[in-house]
């Protein structure tokens, strides 16, 4: 039988506090690769906390434009099996796809980091090219409901409460109610997980949704948000300049540095039940 593959593990470190000096327990993000097959052909490998494999990978093949739509991932399994040794059968995911799927664009599926991402003026044209929809242009959110979703999150956070070590993604609709979190040492991991969740539900495209993610808002977690169809994505830390020109151009409301009572909106400000300011 394959081994679990825990997402957190103990070990033992040593504490200097006012100078006492002693042994204790302590928590780690669990971190290791996940490789994603179609048949007999390898599509990469990433670094990952392992839990919802099936739902990153849906996330990414969706969120990265190998496939189009559910229909097009026959199925998507973890483990099973592997000519390798049986422990390494819990870092693979088999997929099946079907008609239509862009097996071309595996190239820069995975990379090796779990915190990298592509960025570039060249990236937002083939976003174009992508023919990606503009989110839902009717969603409206209420800024006081806005403020309350950090600690809602913080709040859900499992893993980090444990470790400290990880970044999370939660959708929420727009009443503020948490659909669904998923935690990764990797920002783009946690998002994809988040979306392949709703893909593998159908609940795609996600009209009247809130993406908030901890740390800061990349280019790439514009782009994979916009795929999904959300209108908002908000981070508690800054955006990049790539990310805030991607979203004002396809119409997603962005917001940053999302912290107590205030945040800061880049685009969109639309969606925003407020008084804006000539």
């Amino acid at each position: 039988m394959p081994r679990h593959v825990p997402s957190i593990l103990t070990t033992q470190v040593t504490e200097w506090k006012d100078g006492a000096v002693r042994r204790v327990d302590d928590y780690l993000a669990g971190e290791e690769p996940l490789e994603m097959r179609a048949g007999r052909r390898s599509l990469g490998v990433t670094l990952r906390t392992p839990g919802n494999d099936a739902e990153l990978v849906a996330g990414f093949l969706f969120s990265e434009g190998i496939i189009s739509r559910r229909e097009q991932l026959l199925s998507v399994k973890a483990g099973g099996a592997s000519n390798r040794d049986s422990a390494s059968l819990n870092n693979v995911v088999r997929v099946r796809l079907g008609s239509g799927a862009q097996l071309k664009k595996s190239a820069r599926l995975f990379s090796a980091g779990s915190a990298c991402g592509v960025c570039g003026k060249a990236s937002i044209a083939a976003i174009r090219r992508r023919g990606v929809r503009r989110p839902d242009p009717a969603a409206r959110f209420d800024p006081a409901t806005l403020c309350e979703l950090p600690g809602k999150l913080r709040a859900a956070q499992t893993l980090f409460g444990r470790t400290g070590g990880l970044h999370a993604a939660a959708l929420f609709d727009a009443a503020g109610t948490l659909r669904v979190l998923r935690e990764d040492i990797g920002r783009h991991n946690a998002v994809d997980k988040v979306i392949g969740w709703a893909l593998l539900k159908g609940k795609v495209p996600l009209d009247g949704h809130v993406l908030l993610v901890s740390g800061r808002g990349g280019f790439e977690i514009v782009q994979k948000s916009l795929v999904a169809g959300i209108p908002l994505l908000a981070s508690v830390s800054a955006p990049s300049s790539l990310a805030v020109q991607l979203a004002r151009e396809l119409g997603q409301t962005l917001v940053g540095f999302l912290r107590g009572r205030r945040f800061i909106i880049y685009a969109g400000e639309e969606r925003l039940r407020m008084s804006v300011p000539a």
